[in-house]
């Protein structure tokens, strides 16, 4: 291949980096604040069964406590507390 097919490939895969920087930003903060809520809950298991509370630590618990927060955990509580 020519040196202008490289030279358009790069361009066109710097274009798209610079193009989707917002939603990986988004996404990373997703994941690292996901990840915080997994170590949560992994600190809450012990916790939770001297109190008489299970969450499970599983990646949908995790998600909700990374995009919800405190309010998130409330809500995790509140459901399995209505749902046995």
């Amino acid at each position: 291949m020519s040196g202008w097919v490289w030279a358009a490939a790069a361009g066109g895969g710097l274009l798209v980096l610079i193009l989707a920087r917002r939603p990986l930003g988004a996404l990373a903060r997703l994941l690292g604040r996901s990840g915080l809520g997994l170590a949560f809950l992994w600190l809450f298991q012990g916790l939770g069964g001297w109190l008489g509370v299970s969450l499970g630590v599983n990646l949908f618990n995790a998600l909700v406590l990374g995009v919800l927060g405190i309010p998130g955990f409330a809500l995790l509580l509140l459901a399995q507390w209505l749902i046995p």
